[in-house]
Parts: C-alpha cells; structure tokens; sequence
C-alpha cells in the first residue's frame, strides 16, 4: 500500500470572502464556513476565529484538533464511514495544510477537556501552540444528551476541516512525502535480517464520553485489529473522547501519529515495520484479560520479534499497558512501553497504578500532575472560567489579573503517550 502526502506548508491565516491558499497563506470563508456547520439542526451558533503562534490568546476549553485535508487521488475521501462513504483509504494521493489546525471548543460536555496557549509557559507543554489555529465554538441546541452533544461537536470539527481542506486540492505540494508497506511476506523476504517490529497501539474506549472510532465504528465493540500503518495516516481513525486532556490522542495525532512515523523513517533501516494492532481500552477485567491474549496471538501470528506499546489516558488502562506487556515477554517478544505517569506534583509518588516485573524498557512522556502557571491572556477564547471543572484545575485557579494555574492534566496534548511533543521525565 502507497500513500503520499502531499504538505503544503502554511505560514499565516486570514479571514476573506473564500477559501484558499496562496503563498503559503490560508484564506478561510468565515461565513461560508459558519454556514456550511449550521446545516447540522442541533447547532444553534458558532463562532469561528484565529489563533496565531505566539498571540497572547488562550483556547478553551477545547475538544478536539484535526488536520485540514483533502484527497486528491484514490478512495477514501474526508473520514471515512463517518463524514463519507466507507472506502478504504491508506493509499493515492492526500493533500494537507500542514501547519493549519482546526480546533472544536464549546459547552462543556466532560470534565476532561483542555486548554492551550499560544504564547509563553503554556505554549511549552502542547504542540498545537505552533500550528495556526482555526478556532470552531459551537454552542448547540438546548436538551441535547451528553453523548449527542459529543457527536454534535466532534462532527463539526470534522466538516470545518474538510471544509477548509479543499483549499488545497489544486495547490501544488511544497515538498510529498511517501509512505509505503506491502505485505508481511513481501516487507520479510526484502529485509530477511531485521527484526519484525509491529505497533500496539491502545486507545481509550470505556464509553461514558471516552471514545475512539475506526471508520466510524465505535472502537470498544471491537477485539484487537490490525490495520495498515498508512490507514491511520489517512483520516480512518478519530477522536470522539474527552478523557485527559494532556494524554488525549486527538484526530490531528492520529493523523500524524509519531510512532507510526517513526517507524516507517527506520524501515528497512534498522527495522521492518509489520503493521499496527488496534486495541481498544476496557474497564473490565474479563475484557482487558481478551484484549491482551488477542494482542498477544496477533503478535505471534505475525511473527514479531519486538513490539512497541503506547497508552492512551492513564489509571486504569495502566492495567492493559503491563499485562500486555507481561504476556508478550512471556511470549519471547521484546516490549517497549510508552506512557506518561501520575507522579503527584512533586513527582515521587508511583508513576503507574499497576506493575510488572516484565516492563523492563519504558519511555515516559511526562508527568500529568506537574502544576504550571499560565500568565494573563490578551484574548480568550471560550470560557476561562471552565478551569473550575476540568481534570487538572480547580475553582479558583483563575485568579483576578486572569492568571491561571492548572497541571498539565488540562493542557491538551501535553503528554501524549505517542509522543507527539518534546515533554519526558528521567532519573536523576
């Protein structure tokens, strides 16, 4: 399977009667986007804005970020089975304004929503401080459910970044990267003497608002699944969850998933990347002893010599993470473990709700406790005073000159567990 994508880099964002690029700046329809998000009934306003790298201005507290792209050759255009048809995508041509970002704020639906600056201390922990921002607030219809409130957001962010993305479909690519896998049999007898390495990637799949879909397929009705590495780059994988923010797998790292990327830049190197195994999240212990058998077969049945395991949100799923990793070493595959941790805010308390003796090689992507101050905002968009019910602040943690203190549990993206920012830990 080949992918390319084509990026098309993007320096600056403005406001202007349609929607395109040029000289690397992103015109956007405001009204014509506004509009086009309107058409969903349970919408009752939006309000669309900027968000520069480097402005003084707070967004919360925020939902989701995602990629604008479009598909400019082969199947699988927009998201699908979610904002199109379920084709396979993974393969062709898809174009990206690399640099720009939608971002969903609004109402609150769970606690666990996040916040990002753009400017400062807070720009330091998230990565989309660097991207320029769209900013999408959606107020919806009164008496919505939590769960239709949800969808309602996640679907427009969604269709504000295709929206935005057919921006550039005509625009020729300043650089097109390439991504190609064929089949296990075919990636082994090219690179019969490197280790087989495949991806376990967990996602967050407990219901209650902490969702993740699969070509629009709840993914906590699913059993381990291997998909192509190239599928995940191409839109097949969303976000529809609100747990902590700071450990968030949003859609835009899906879409540029660092591990995925990561291995494919040592493939045929170092390494030969097999493929990625799917594993949905569950609170129950019948369900996490299926997942971690199931993804323990996968890995033998594709003959992986080493797999690397990332997590997604923290507690709980800390039991998945070291289960499946004391079932593959007990299988003679060696495991790499990826995972923030829950340290305290002086950062000596246990990492990790749950332990193995197996769990010898672990990359840390931080403390979610650690406490930082963000000063004065010149602009705020959304509501500041959300602080109060996020997971990670506090009443009170906005304070009379509108600084605002917070742990990084509600800096969106701040220790994502695939790596997808400069945040780590080590012994001292």
């Amino acid at each position: 399977m080949k992918l390319e994508i084509g990026r098309i880099h993007i320096k600056d964002i403005q406001f202007g009667d349609s929607t395109f690029v040029e000289d690397g700046v992103l015109t956007v329809d405001k009204a014509g986007l506004i509009a086009s998000l309107k058409e969903d009934e349970r919408i009752k306003d939006v309000q669309v804005d900027i968000a520069r790298p480097g402005e003084k201005v707070r967004i919360i507290p925020v939902k989701d970020v995602i990629e604008p792209r479009v598909k400019v050759e082969g199947t699988g255009a927009g998201f699908p089975g979610v904002t199109s048809k379920t084709t396979q995508c993974g393969q062709g041509r898809t174009h990206v304004l690399y640099g720009a970002a939608v971002v969903t704020v609004g109402d609150i639906v769970g606690f666990q929503e996040g916040v990002i600056d753009m400017w400062g201390e807070g720009a330091k922990w998230t990565p989309f401080s660097k991207t320029y921002n769209v900013t999408v607030d959606i107020q919806v219809v009164e008496g919505l459910e939590v769960h239709t409130h949800e969808e309602t957001v996640r679907l427009a962010g969604l269709r504000a970044a295709e929206f935005i993305g057919q921006a550039g479909k005509e625009v020729e690519p300043d650089e097109v990267l390439t991504y190609e896998l064929g089949g296990m049999f075919e990636e082994t007898a090219k690179y019969p003497n490197l280790p087989k390495v495949l991806y376990v990637e967990m996602m967050i799949t407990q219901g209650l608002l902490h969702d993740t879909y699969i070509y629009g397929v709840n993914a906590q009705t699913i059993l381990p699944s291997v998909m192509h590495p190239n599928e995940e780059l191409d839109n097949a994988v969303i976000s529809g969850n609100c747990v902590a923010a700071c450990d968030k797998i949003t859609t835009y790292q899906h879409q540029n998933n660092s591990v995925i990327l990561d291995l494919y830049a040592q493939h045929g190197k170092e390494l030969n990347f097999t493929g990625v195994i799917m594993v949905p999240e569950h609170t129950t212990l019948s369900g996490k002893l299926r997942v971690a058998d199931y993804t323990v077969k996968l890995a033998k049945m594709l003959g992986a010599d080493g797999v690397i395991v990332s997590e997604e949100g923290y507690g709980n799923p800390d039991s998945d993470l070291l289960m499946i990793c004391k079932k593959l070493e007990d299988a003679k595959i060696k495991t790499v473990l990826i995972t923030d941790e829950c340290a305290g805010r002086d950062g000596l308390s246990q990492p990790l709700a749950d332990t193995a003796a197996e769990a010898v090689a672990v990359v840390s992507t931080g403390n979610v406790s650690h406490v930082v101050t963000l000063p004065p905002a010149e602009k705020v968009i959304g509501n500041p005073e959300s602080i109060a019910v996020l997971a990670g602040g506090w009443k009170g943690a906005v304070l009379e000159d509108g600084t605002m203190m917070c742990e990084l549990n509600a800096v969106i993206g701040a220790t994502s567990e695939i790596g997808y920012h400069n945040v780590t830990c080590r012994l001292y």
